[in-house]
């Protein structure tokens, strides 16, 4: 929870470049109607802006966010990657929260971590497969 009480904002680097991210997290920021999480897309992001915490590769090859109010080494917050990530990002829309806080346990982020990895490893296959759909869908006349 962040210092005023309230739930903890939550700041989310996403590859914009990425068709399967883009609708990934064009869900999320419909369903965060009190805006809690701040969406920063990565492929746009400006070199020395500052947003990029750490090296724009590693923010490419795994889903990062950082939880405010969530205090490492003194920081605004802990840089979280994986499904840790994604545990964070839930905490701060209520429809997912329940998600959010089973992940705090070790065991149950260990399973969601162990499917987050599945899903790397089928992530190109998915791209694929939902570029074709998008391309399909601009090749079909309007109805």
């Amino acid at each position: 929870m962040a210092r005023d009480g309230g739930e903890a904002k939550v700041t989310v680097w996403f590859d914009g470049g990425c068709p399967l991210c883009r609708r990934e997290i064009g869900l999320f920021r419909r369903l965060d109607r009190r805006g809690a999480i701040h969406f920063i897309d990565v492929a746009t992001a400006e070199e020395g802006g500052g947003s990029c915490p750490i090296d724009r590769s590693d923010l490419l090859a795994r889903f990062h966010a950082r939880e405010e109010g969530v205090r490492c080494d003194g920081g605004d917050g802990r840089l979280l990657s994986g499904a840790a990530a994604f545990a964070a990002m839930w905490r701060a829309i209520p429809i997912l929260s329940p998600f959010g806080r089973m992940a705090r346990n070790a065991q149950v982020l260990g399973v969601f971590e162990a499917l987050y990895r599945a899903f790397l490893r089928a992530r190109p296959a998915i791209q694929r497969v939902v570029v074709r759909l998008e391309s399909v869908g601009r090749r079909s006349p309007a109805a």
